[in-house]
C-alpha cells in the first residue's frame, strides 16, 4: 500500500479517535449486545441487531485507522527550513487576481481536510496547483467555474 502523507496533528487526531473507539465505544457496544441478548429471541430483537450493526461499523473504522496509521508518512514542516516553496503541510496565503480576495490555506492529508477551518487536501485542485510553487509566483488553478489566477503572497511552515 502507498504511504499516506499526514501532518503531526492529523496523526494525533487519528490516534485519539482510535483510542476512543477501542477503549470507550467498543466496550459500550459489547455491553449493549450482552444486554440485548438477555431480552430473549435474537431473530426479532431490534436492539441486538442495531448493536451488532454498530459493532461492525466500529470494527471497520478501527481497521481503517490502523491501516492508515501503519502506512502514514508523518511530515513535520516546522522542522524543515522555510525556502518559500509550497510543500505538504505549508500554510499558504494567496491573492485571487480576478477579485482581489485573499485567503489562507494549510495543505494537509485527505483525512485532515476541513474547508471551514481552511485545511485543504493535498489532492485538491488548489493544493495541486500550489505545490512546488514559490512565494510571489502567479499560478493558474483550474476550477469548475474556469481558470483562476492566484498570486502566492506568503508561505509559512507552521
Amino acid at each position: 500500500m502507498n504511504q499516506i502523507p499526514m501532518t503531526i496533528r492529523g496523526a494525533e487526531k487519528l490516534r485519539e479517535e482510535l483510542e476512543e473507539l477501542k477503549n470507550v465505544k467498543r466496550p459500550r457496544i459489547i455491553a449493549s449486545i450482552a444486554e440485548a441478548r438477555e431480552h430473549g429471541d435474537l431473530k426479532e430483537n431490534a436492539e441486538y441487531h442495531a448493536a451488532r450493526e454498530e459493532q461492525g461499523f466500529c470494527e471497520g473504522r478501527i481497521q481503517e485507522i490502523e491501516a492508515k496509521l501503519s502506512n502514514a508518512q508523518v511530515i513535520d514542516v516546522t522542522k524543515l527550513p522555510n525556502t518559500g516553496r509550497v510543500i505538504f503541510g505549508a500554510t499558504v496565503k494567496i491573492l485571487n487576481l480576478d477579485n482581489d480576495e485573499t485567503s489562507t490555506w494549510r495543505i494537509v492529508g485527505d483525512d485532515e481536510a476541513d474547508f471551514k477551518q481552511n485545511l485543504i487536501s493535498v489532492n485538491s485542485p488548489i493544493a495541486r496547483g500550489l505545490i512546488g510553487k514559490e512565494q510571489d509566483d502567479v499560478v493558474v488553478i483550474k476550477t469548475p467555474g474556469g481558470d483562476v489566477e492566484y498570486e502566492i503572497l506568503a508561505v509559512e511552515y507552521l
